[in-house]
């Protein structure tokens, strides 16, 4: 009797060393989930930028069909830090607030994305936003894109930014009309994100090359080409799935490029 006594007080204090530390887990975890959004205000048009936790990836995608493009593997592990991430793409009414001009093809709704911006453009966007705020917003890394586009450490695998079914999630080819749609009218992915595929390519301060190789910079950038991300309003499935990128120079302003925002975590 007296050992089956010791060895329920064993197995007590075994139970409750378990429970503590799955409690802990569970408070770590929930710490890191409860990293809140931030939202700013500029002449009443609100954004908002979403927390990203870092984490390790598959950048990129080997080429198993003949439609796959070389250039967007082959697949390599990656890793990223924390960072902000915008909710949706940079908008008209954003843009105008701060830049006091829009220039934009499609101009019907301040929710469209700000399309028709090169690289220099978006560099005076930024930098002005910063003025404004007082904080330090940037261009995603191509990695970073990708990374967040695949839902970061919740991502379940979806080909596409959010899920598998490409109209549900984008803007593109089928679904259009062939020009761009207000912000947060399809599915967003597993970080509430919206409109990482389709509606416009987004800009990221990244240069092309292939994978492996280093892009060569040129002096003020000149003939310099920069990765732009997420497929567009005319573009079909085969330029849509996460992994895949394409490349602009830094003077490029069409109708399907815009932008979508990073910034650090606070120091």
């Amino acid at each position: 009797m007296p050992d089956i006594v010791k060895n329920l007080k064993h197995l007590m204090k075994k139970t409750c060393l378990l429970t503590w530390l799955l409690c802990m887990m569970a408070a770590m975890s929930y710490a890191q989930d409860a990293i809140p959004c931030e939202s700013f205000l500029i002449d009443d048009v609100k954004f908002t930028m979403v927390p990203v936790e870092g984490g390790t990836f598959m950048l990129g995608h080997d080429e198993t069909t003949d439609d796959d493009f070389p250039a967007d593997g082959p697949a390599h592990e990656v890793t990223v830090g924390n960072y902000y991430i915008g909710e949706t793409l940079v908008t008209q009414a954003l843009w105008t607030a701060v830049m006091g001009t829009n220039p934009s093809k499609f101009t019907s709704d301040g929710q469209l994305p700000v399309e028709s911006v090169n690289v220099m453009n978006c560099r005076q966007f930024i930098a002005k936003l910063n003025e404004l705020t007082g904080r330090q917003f940037r261009f995603l890394t191509e990695e970073e894109w990708e990374y967040a586009a695949r839902g970061g450490k919740y991502s379940k695998g979806y080909k596409y930014a959010g899920g598998n079914d490409l109209e549900a999630v984008g803007w593109v080819y089928h679904n259009s009309g062939e020009q761009t749609h207000p912000v947060k009218q399809k599915a967003p992915n597993e970080l509430g994100l919206y409109d990482m595929t389709g509606n416009v390519w987004e800009w990221t301060s990244s240069g092309f090359a292939r994978y492996g190789k280093q892009p060569k910079l040129q002096p003020t950038d000149g003939g310099y080409r920069f990765v732009y991300r997420g497929g567009a309003y005319y573009t079909d499935d085969r330029f849509s799935p996460v992994y895949h990128r394409s490349h602009g120079q830094i003077s490029d302003a069409t109708s399907y490029i815009g932008l979508r925002l990073a910034m650090d975590f606070a120091q």
